[in-house]
């Protein structure tokens, strides 16, 4: 089994920080992308950021220049570094990770279980 637990949400003002970690556990063989995902409430979940094995990076357009993805490969950790945080950030972030089971070495989507994000003054 694989599991992606997150930490690291929380009640935070406008213009303040917040750092997100994702951890994945379980028999993995290897991990593709990984990266962060959103929800607000009556929204649609939403890509916030995503990370190749390699580093590469991709940022939804309203989160550009604000949020900084990282991982670590060895430790199969993702983190989201969320900067100059707006009201309209508020949501349930779940991280995600496309992993090969070390059992199967088969590729699956792999979720977290969301951490709140609120941004109120």
């Amino acid at each position: 089994q694989v599991q992606l637990v997150e930490s690291g949400g929380g009640l935070v003002q406008p213009g303040g920080s917040l750092r997100l970690s994702c951890a994945a556990f379980g028999t993995i063989f290897s991990i593709n992308d990984m990266g962060w995902y959103r929800q607000a409430p009556g929204k649609d979940r939403e890509l916030v950021a995503v990370i190749t094995s390699g580093g590469s990076t991709n940022y939804a357009d309203s989160v550009k220049g604000r949020f900084t993805i990282s991982r670590d490969n060895a430790k199969n950790t993702v983190s989201l570094q969320m900067n100059s945080l707006k009201p309209e950030d508020t949501a349930v972030y779940y991280c995600y990770g496309d992993i090969v089971r070390l059992a199967t070495l088969r590729r699956s989507d792999y979720w977290g279980q969301g951490t709140q994000v609120t941004v109120s003054s």
